[in-house]
This record gives C-alpha cells, sequence and structure tokens, in this order.
C-alpha cells in the first residue's frame, strides 16, 4: 500500500466520521508495527525450520539422558578449531555426529530442549582424540500409589483470634480448608485425637499457649508423623534469633511461620504448605502400603545403599537369617550377612551400574552356619541419574539352576526346585554333634534333622524355619498376631497396654532432671494402730472375694496392710513356718507398711492389703493346697505384701526418662521391681525387731530368698505374655481329666512351681477387673489417677510423655479398661480359672466388661463422670 493511498484514506475518514486526525495516526501505527512483528516472527520460524532440516538424519539426545561424567577437554585440530572458544567445549556437551557433512569441516551447534549439541563432520568423527560419551541405561519408571484425595483439615491453635490468626483463618478458607480453631492446649488435643487434622499451625508467640507441651503431645500420638506442624513466630524473633527455627525443629515443628496481618501472604504460605509439605506427607504416608506388602510376602527381601549398609528387612528376611531388625540396620551386608564378602562385593559393583543381577549367593546366619540360595538384585535410582540402593530378593525355595531356567512372572516356576536336604551341608548339625554337652533343645533340633533328611521339599522348608524359630533366645515372648494386632484400634487403650509392657525409657531421650520422688527408705512410726470392734468384723470375711479393702482402710486411717496381714499371716501359720514369733511378724508389717506412699492415689498399702488378700484366697483353693507346702504359702504372702514397696507412684519409663537414682542403679531394667525385692529384704534385715528370717538356716533362707524375689519380679509386665504362655503350654492343653492324670509327673519338676506361683501374683495383681463392680470402679479411677498425675508432672518437667492420651480432661477410663481386660485380663484369668476353679472370677470379669462398655457407650468417660455415676448407682453398695 503506498503512501498516498493512506493519505487519502485518512483525508476521507476523517471528513466522513468527524474524528480528530490523531486518532487515526494512531491506529495506523498500531497497524504498522503490528505488521513488522508478524514479519520478523514468520522469518525466525522458517530460519528454524532450516536448521533442523539440516541435522534431520542425526542422532538427538534428551537432556535427561546425560551421562554424569567427568568433562573432558577435547582439541580436534582443524576440526573443533583452535581457538579459546572451541577449546572449552567439553563432553558434557554431547556430541552427536551429522549424516550430512558441509563445506568447511566445521562443528555446527543448535540447541534442542536445552541441551547444546555439537554437529561435527565426518572428519571430525574420525580424529583420534574424538571421544564418545558412555551410554546411560533406561530410567525405569514404577507405579505411583495416589495418596488420598480430601478437603485439607486445619486446625489453628491460637489463645485468641488477633489479627495474625483472623488474616490466616480467612485464607484458609479462601482455600477451601476444613478449618478449626481451639484456644486451649487440651482443647487442641483432644479435637486432634478426634478429627487428625492434616495441617496444623500453632501460636509460639503467647505465653499463655505451652506451644512446646502441645507439640511433643501431638507427636507422641498414634500417626502424627504424617501430619505437618507449623508454628507462628515474631517477626523480631525470626530476624534477630538464629536459634529460633532449630530449636522449634527439635520440639517436632515441619515450618516456622512469619506473623503476618496480611491475608494474600497468608494465602500464599498456605499454598506453598499445601502443595509441598502436606502432600509430600501424604504421598510418604500412602507408601507404608508398599512396606506393608514387602513385610507380608514369603520371599525374604532386603534394601540396602549402594555400599551395601542394610536399610530395610522384611519379617520373611528377619526369620532366615536369625537376626531382628534393629541388629542390622546400619551394618554392612559384607559384615554381617555375607558369607563371601568377595561375592557381595561383586554384585554390588554390577548393580550401581545399572544392571539387574541374579545368581547364587552365599550367607552367613546369626547361628553362624552358611545358607547357598539364589538371589535378585535389582538398582534403584532415588536422586540423580545412578543407582543409590540396591532391592535384594532371596529365593529360599531353590538353587541357582532352578531359579535361572524359569521365569519370574510363574509362581509355579519359583517353587519347583528346592534345596535338597540329604546333599547340602548347612554346617548346623555337624556343630552340634560337637557340642560336649546336650541340651534338651539340641535333642529336638536332632530330631527336626532327621526329619527333614526324609521329608518332601516343601515340608524340609517348614522345618527349617522351625529349627530358626527354636534357636531365638525369647521363646515365650510372642508377638501379637496379625488378626490380633487391630483388635483394639482405640488410641487410649493402645497407649495403655505399649506402656505397661514397655520398661525402658522413650525414645525420645534420657532427660538430666531428676525426678521429685526419688525414694527414699521411710520409717515406720512407733504409733500403735487401735483395732477398733468394727475392723473385727470385718476381718471375720478376709477370706470372701468381695471384701471390701477400701472400708478396711477408711477404719484403720489409711494402715490396712498391718491389720489385714496379721490376720492372714496368723490364719496360715507364717511365723511359725518362718520359726520367728507374731511380735516379729507384726513388727515387719508395720515396717513393711510405713514404706509405702500413702500420697499415691494407686500404688499404697491398700493396694499391697488388696494383693496380700487375693493370694489368701487363691490359697484356699484344694488344688493350690495340694500343690504349694508351707515354705510356698509363707513365701507367696510374703511377696504379695512386699511387692510394691516404697513405689514412688511413677512407671520404670520415667525414672529412666527422669535419670532417677534407681533407674541408674539397675541400668533402665526392671527398675521398679528390682526396687521393691532389694528393699524389702534391706528393710528386714536390717532391723532385728523386725527380722522375720534370722531363725532361718543358711540353706532355707536361701530358698525362701529365691521364691520371694521370683515371684516379685514377676509381677513386671513386660514378662506378661513369657510367663502366660509358659503356663498355659504346661497346665492348659489338656483337659481337667488328663491334667489330674499328669499333674503328679509334671508338679514333680521345680520349675512347674515356680510357674504356679508367679501366675498365682500376677493374677493378685491386677484382679481389679475380676472384683464386684464397686470395688472395679474404685480401683480404676485411683489407677487412672496416678497415671492422670504422672503425665502431668512429665509435662511440667518437659520430660518424654511415657502416656499421653492420659490426659484428665480427655482420657477415656472405660476405653481403657476395656483395652486393658481384652489384652491383658481375660486370657490370664481364663487359665487361672481352669486351673484352681474358681468361678467367680470370670463371672465378676465379664460383668465388670459389659458395664464399662455400657459406660462407654453412654459417654460416661472421664474421672468426674464415673464419680458421678458412682455416687447415684452404686453408693448404696461402697459405703465405708
Amino acid at each position: 500500500m503506498k503512501v498516498t493511498s493512506y493519505a487519502t484514506t485518512l483525508s476521507y475518514l476523517t471528513h466522513q466520521t468527524e474524528l480528530p486526525l490523531s486518532a487515526f495516526l494512531w491506529w495506523l501505527r498500531a497497524i504498522v508495527e503490528w505488521t513488522i512483528m508478524d514479519n520478523r516472527r514468520v522469518r525466525l520460524v522458517k530460519r528454524r525450520n532450516n536448521a533442523v532440516n539440516r541435522v534431520d538424519r542425526s542422532t538427538c539426545v534428551h537432556q535427561n539422558q546425560l551421562p554424569q561424567i567427568e568433562p573432558k577437554l577435547v582439541k580436534c585440530p582443524g576440526h573443533l578449531g583452535d581457538s579459546s572458544t572451541d577449546s572449552k567445549q567439553t563432553t558434557d556437551q554431547v556430541i552427536v555426529c551429522s549424516a550430512r557433512t558441509n563445506t568447511h569441516n566445521s562443528p555446527k551447534c543448535v540447541v534442542t530442549t536445552g541441551v547444546k549439541v555439537c554437529l561435527p563432520s565426518r572428519a571430525a568423527r574420525q580424529c583420534p582424540n574424538f571421544v564418545t560419551p558412555p551410554k546411560c541405561p533406561p530410567e525405569e519408571k514404577y507405579g505411583f500409589i495416589i495418596p488420598p484425595t480430601h478437603t485439607l483439615k486445619l486446625l489453628m491453635v491460637f489463645p485468641s483470634m488477633e489479627g495474625t490468626a483472623d488474616a490466616l483463618k480467612r485464607a484458609a478458607e479462601k482455600l477451601g480448608f476444613d478449618v478449626k480453631n481451639c484456644c486451649t492446649h487440651d482443647k487442641a488435643l483432644e479435637e486432634f485425637q478426634t478429627v487428625h487434622q492434616d495441617l496444623i499451625i500453632i501460636d509460639s508467640r503467647s505465653k499463655a499457649l505451652d506451644f512446646d507441651t502441645l507439640c511433643r503431645s501431638i507427636r507422641s500420638t498414634k500417626g502424627s508423623q504424617h501430619i505437618v506442624l507449623a508454628s507462628v513466630v515474631k517477626k523480631s524473633a525470626f530476624e534477630k534469633d538464629d536459634n529460633l527455627i532449630m530449636s522449634h525443629l527439635e520440639i517436632g515443628f515441619n515450618r516456622c511461620l512469619v506473623e503476618s496481618i496480611n491475608v494474600i501472604s497468608w494465602y500464599n504460605e498456605l499454598m506453598q504448605l499445601k502443595t509441598s509439605d502436606c502432600r509430600n506427607a501424604m504421598q510418604i504416608g500412602t507408601n507404608q502400603i508398599m512396606y506393608k506388602a514387602m513385610n507380608g510376602t514369603r520371599d525374604p527381601v532386603i534394601v540396602m545403599d549402594d555400599i551395601g549398609r542394610l536399610q530395610y528387612l522384611n519379617g520373611a528376611s528377619e526369620r532366615l537369617f536369625g537376626y531382628r531388625v534393629e541388629e542390622t540396620l546400619g551394618k554392612t551386608i559384607q559384615t554381617q550377612l555375607a558369607g563371601d564378602p568377595n561375592q557381595i562385593q561383586t554384585l554390588i559393583g554390577a548393580v550401581t551400574k545399572g544392571k539387574t543381577w541374579q545368581g547364587l549367593v552365599a550367607f552367613k546366619r546369626k547361628a553362624m552356619d552358611t545358607l547357598n540360595t539364589t538371589c535378585k538384585a535389582f538398582p534403584i535410582v532415588c536422586a540423580g541419574r545412578t543407582p543409590t540402593h540396591i532391592l535384594l530378593i532371596i529365593d529360599t525355595f531353590g538353587p541357582a539352576e532352578g531359579y535361572m531356567n524359569q521365569s519370574r512372572g510363574s509362581i509355579n516356576s519359583m517353587r519347583k526346585s528346592s534345596v535338597d536336604f540329604k546333599n547340602t551341608d548347612y554346617g548346623r548339625r555337624t556343630s552340634l554333634a560337637k557340642l560336649p554337652l546336650e541340651a534338651p533343645i539340641t535333642k529336638i533340633i536332632n530330631l527336626i534333622y532327621d526329619v527333614q533328611v526324609q521329608s518332601s521339599p516343601v515340608a524340609g522348608a517348614m522345618l527349617e524355619k522351625v529349627v530358626d524359630m527354636l534357636k531365638c533366645t525369647e521363646l515365650y515372648s510372642p508377638s501379637v498376631k496379625e488378626e490380633a494386632k487391630g483388635l483394639h484400634e482405640e488410641p487410649v487403650a493402645s497407649n495403655l497396654i505399649e506402656a505397661l509392657l514397655s520398661q525402658h525409657a522413650s525414645g525420645m531421650g534420657l532427660n538430666s532432671r531428676r525426678s521429685s520422688n526419688d525414694s527414699s527408705i521411710y520409717r515406720a512410726t512407733n504409733k500403735a494402730l487401735r483395732i477398733k470392734p468394727k475392723v473385727d468384723k470385718l476381718l471375720e470375711n478376709v477370706l470372701d472375694w468381695d471384701f471390701n479393702v477400701f472400708k478396711l482402710e477408711s477404719l484403720t486411717e489409711h494402715r490396712p496392710l498391718v491389720n489385714l496381714g496379721e490376720q492372714i499371716m496368723s490364719h496360715y501359720d507364717v511365723h511359725k513356718t518362718l520359726g520367728c514369733d507374731e511380735r516379729t511378724m507384726y513388727n515387719w508389717l508395720l515396717k513393711i507398711e510405713a514404706n509405702y506412699h500413702s500420697s499415691n492415689p494407686y500404688h499404697n498399702s491398700a493396694h499391697a492389703a488388696d494383693v496380700l488378700q487375693a493370694v489368701a484366697v487363691f490359697l484356699t483353693k484344694d488344688r493350690l493346697r495340694l500343690v504349694l507346702d508351707p515354705i510356698d504359702q509363707a513365701t507367696a504372702l510374703i511377696a504379695a505384701a512386699a511387692h510394691d514397696v516404697d513405689h514412688p507412684g511413677r512407671s520404670s519409663a520415667f525414672l529412666a526418662n527422669s535419670a532417677n537414682p534407681l533407674a541408674i542403679l539397675y541400668n533402665d531394667i526392671t527398675v521398679l521391681e528390682s526396687h521393691h525385692a532389694a528393699c524389702t529384704f534391706k528393710l528386714t534385715l536390717n532391723d532385728d525387731k523386725c527380722n522375720i528370717f534370722k531363725r532361718l538356716d543358711r540353706e532355707t533362707y536361701n530358698l525362701v530368698r529365691f521364691n520371694i524375689v521370683d515371684m516379685i519380679l514377676a509381677t513386671e509386665m513386660t514378662k506378661h505374655f513369657e510367663h502366660l504362655a509358659k503356663f498355659v503350654n504346661v497346665f492348659c492343653t489338656q483337659t481337667a481329666e488328663e491334667l489330674e492324670e499328669v499333674l503328679p509327673e509334671v508338679l514333680s519338676a521345680p520349675e512347674n512351681i515356680t510357674l504356679i506361683k508367679r501366675i498365682m501374683i500376677k493374677c493378685a495383681d491386677v484382679s481389679n477387673p475380676t472384683r464386684s463392680l464397686p470395688l472395679c470402679i474404685e480401683w480404676s479411677k485411683r489407677i487412672a489417677e496416678e497415671y492422670f498425675q504422672q503425665t502431668e508432672e512429665e509435662q511440667e518437667k518437659s520430660l518424654p510423655v511415657v502416656m499421653p492420651l492420659f490426659n484428665r480432661g480427655t482420657c477415656s477410663v472405660p476405653k481403657a479398661q476395656i483395652g486393658f481386660m481384652d489384652f491383658i485380663i481375660n486370657n490370664m484369668m481364663d487359665a487361672w480359672h481352669a486351673f484352681i476353679d474358681m468361678p467367680e472370677l470370670v463371672t465378676n470379669m465379664r460383668k465388670n466388661y459389659l458395664a464399662w462398655k455400657e459406660m462407654d457407650d453412654q459417654g460416661c468417660s472421664t474421672l468426674s463422670d464415673i464419680s458421678k455415676m458412682q455416687e447415684t448407682t452404686w453408693t448404696h453398695r461402697l459405703t465405708y
């Protein structure tokens, strides 16, 4: 279009439309500029197409396929040039050989998806200095388990809804979060335990909120490892305090957020938390499915890093090698499991190059025998381009020949070949045969080997697992069955059971603080206790199972042990059995009761009197009178009276966490029970007036001491399943008629008599659920109160919280009791009733179980709720 044409057109338009000339000039300028830019774009596209056509038969390499190699200078005079620019080209810029040559024999460079590609001529490729980069193995991609999709739940913990909290809430609602705000520690913990939010933001600026304790409580709750915890801090502290972030991360927070009243700022922060921290946490939680799958497979699976450090062993691997996971993690496979370290090193070298390896490997087991089996190793790339981990799958059903010739995808092919037990020497039978002494377990294993030689391959493999199980030192320490693990998903019950069955310090580490309840030996008071007529009347029924020890405690001014103990010891002639007078026995009871802490809600002399009374009732049963002699009866009653003497009202784990002198003395192992036993003899032997053992000869004293110490130590809950399993295996696998026939032979073994006494004191120690309902509820209230006090002291002293769910305001006592009865009480009381024939144990236990269920259904959970129901329903049955 000519300029005159533009001018004529403009003149015409201005006259026809009556618009100013400047508007049409602006419109014309825009059209011209747009036309020029469009022409430039067209030329650029043509230029790029021509460049692509020049390398049409070239090999193209994507940036993600670049190998990780050391840069090397490549100088090819006449091909790559001698200039400084050309000499700086290295082999990390992939050299691609073109099928076409150009007239100048010089390299051409093009850009393909961010990678600089050099195109040398054919002459350059024939140069002796030309370097071809190594090939990288193709990347393997596996399945991706999608985490659950739901509206993200946010829990805000702010003491007050000020500017920062309001802005945060508005931003969260704008993002569509499900927002809940709590202003106190207890409400926040209860809300989290009920809803289990994905993201929790806690205000750490206010002194009104103990954010430290709240964070630790949340982190100690089951399932909290997959949530995101963030704290809101002051801007001034964030900019000036260089230790702020580290201190918050050590507590358990994932992020620290600076206070702000700007909604957009909070919107951006929450968006980052949602797309990074929360999404990653959900993905990690979802990946637990793979661990569950590997742990349930029959094939042993091992995961190690690129130098052979063991990082994961599934259950089948533990059974195969005889090691527990904690014994192997962090150690190298060469030193821990390899029969031939050089062979394992060859395997690692091949896999780290990106290749899959399979073959015969010699493994060394914990029993120091060798197992030759086939395995397959896979390279796993977790970061970068080279393998970072190795997945090792062991085939325990066949040698290398059977494995190499069969496809892994066929189940039948995996199981067709098997180890020839007749011709394969594991070295174990030889080592066992050379032992100068032959224990019963050795005889059993030798018999199994004899059967194994003549068995089918499948039966032989199963017998091999039996031998591995028999080699375990803790034969009677069972693990919870898979089908029973989901029996109680109730957090309070699980929390209680875990605390009872654990004697060690919390995983968060020991604290240097001492407990305020440092044990000390109390001196017995000289004040004589008055025996009221009401006490005598009450003690007439001392051997009834419904005996009310709380009424005795009230009548004797919190000294029930002396009065009840004197009556029971006299009934069983304990002083005559021990050869002491009644005055010495009375002084001993005074001394022992004085060293029970009356300040303890549960572990006081009333509990000792209750256990003593339970043992006394058990001893009236015909079978125990037949089994136990007078020495056994006397030592059982003494152990019951003193089994918790000088109890501080705190658990062994608490003592270990607080670095209590008792925990240090006993190395964190069976702390309380060891102290009770030692304290019993220390109090007795140090005072001649109460030394009930002074007239015993050395042999009898040693027997008495062994029985008392053994029974006190048996009350430790970590050995509960071990003692119960032994008792059931010995006494409860036959019918009543069969047991009567074999009982004399069984009782001829002293260890079986010891086993009976252990179960007897254990049943007496936890007999609360088998008492009448009012007594059962009162004992439950007392033990819950003691646990609440321990939790409060742990929070106050910043110690690891052993039972975080035992919070006074939120804990459900019925749920805790239901779980305790299901896991600990029911089976033991059924077995004990089957042995001594005491039906009231089981009857009361089942009635109380239903009562707790009813209370839970009615929403009666806290101590205050139970006290109200107790006052209205059972007051007339629990009157002092």
